[in-house]
């Protein structure tokens, strides 16, 4: 019997149909938030290194050695290259990018699906020149046409939302098949919700798996949720896969993505998928409950009123469970308990509530 729900959670089929709702909605989607998790971190959060299923954070090399005030170690030999040198892309790489487009429009116009996305990119994001993105639409859309992967991708989101060009759903999701074959991350995961969405049910997550594995093992937060989701509900997949599923909400929940960390630590709590450790349970819940996550909130409290993980501390059971209700979770066994407890402990925590709100 799990000593924690999962209500308002989605469930279990469900989870990636629901999610892949939102993506494929045109109304609820736009170009720049299909995938935002693993894309849109900050450069402090990407120069540290991202933490990893076990915890563990990659190095960032040089700050080690500044740490320790030891000489920096010799370069590596460099490797003869003989390939094509993009100095297009070189450019804007370095951020000289009215540089870039000098560069990349001549070659765009000759056909080079290569500049021609680079030419959108700077168009679009108004890099170096004038934001225009309905200019920038047609270079994606030129760059799609010759094959490029990230153009496919992000011209099938155009094509998704309607509003720079004509919606066009039957386009839109050959784009996103054609950059997903070709190996581009987000298209993995988003034509694997194209395929959870049109095919409603089991039939749909079986379909979607091996594009949300294949984005997973590129790092999307969104698509590793997804296959710990998956290999948690399908009853008839391998069992070596099955065992995988908590090690892949654990890589979504280290990438910082807040639903995973509420299941993750829901699961530890449960001992789901794997054994149960009040501890590590009480630990995500945390993290997400900090971040904001109404949820992991409401099952902080949770947690705090029956000592899991945790010393049992009535102030702190009840200032989460006043921050969750404030935010509309209601919870009758939180709101009795929260009632038992005298007027010194219920101002306290309102108190703390308040103070959390304004740190946030």
């Amino acid at each position: 019997m799990p000593i924690m729900s999962r209500y308002l959670r989605i469930s279990t089929f469900a989870a990636a149909v629901a999610v892949a709702a939102i993506a494929h909605d045109v109304s609820a989607q736009t170009v720049d938030n299909v995938v935002t998790r693993p894309l849109s971190g900050s450069q402090g959060a990407l120069k540290s290194g991202r933490p990893q299923a076990d915890g563990t954070v990659p190095s960032t090399g040089v700050g080690v050695f500044d740490r320790m005030g030891a000489k920096l170690p010799d370069l590596p030999p460099e490797k003869d290259y003989k390939g094509p040198v993009d100095e297009a892309y070189g450019a804007y790489q370095r951020g000289y990018y009215l540089t870039a487009m000098d560069l990349a429009l001549p070659r765009a116009q000759l056909g080079d699906a290569a500049a021609q996305t680079l030419v959108a990119e700077l168009l679009t994001g108004g890099l170096g020149v004038r934001r225009d993105v309905k200019n920038g639409a047609f270079w994606y859309g030129k760059a799609a046409e010759g094959g490029d992967a990230a153009a496919m991708f992000k011209y099938a989101l155009i094509l998704m939302e309607g509003r720079i060009v004509k919606r066009d759903k039957a386009l839109a999701d050959e784009y996103m098949r054609k950059a997903a074959d070709a190996g581009n991350p987000s298209a993995q995961f988003n034509w694997g919700q194209i395929l959870t969405a049109d095919n409603p049910g089991p039939k749909g997550l079986k379909l979607a798996l091996p594009y949300y594995e294949k984005s997973a093992e590129q790092g999307i937060a969104d698509a590793q949720y997804a296959v710990a989701e998956i290999y948690s509900a399908l009853p008839d997949l391998p069992q070596e896969k099955k065992q995988l599923a908590r090690e892949w909400m654990a890589r979504a929940a280290h990438a910082g993505f807040d639903t995973a960390q509420v299941d993750l630590g829901v699961w530890f709590v449960n001992g789901t998928n794997g054994p149960r450790d009040f501890v590590k349970g009480f630990q995500w819940l945390s993290i997400a409950a900090n971040d904001g996550n109404v949820v992991a909130q409401n099952k902080l409290a949770h947690l705090y009123i029956n000592a899991l993980g945790t010393k049992p501390d009535p102030v702190e059971a009840a200032k989460w469970y006043v921050l969750s209700r404030r935010a509309g979770l209601a919870d009758p066994a939180l709101e009795d308990f929260y009632l038992g407890i005298n007027d010194d402990q219920q101002k306290a925590a309102i108190d703390a509530a308040n103070k959390f709100r304004r740190r946030r």
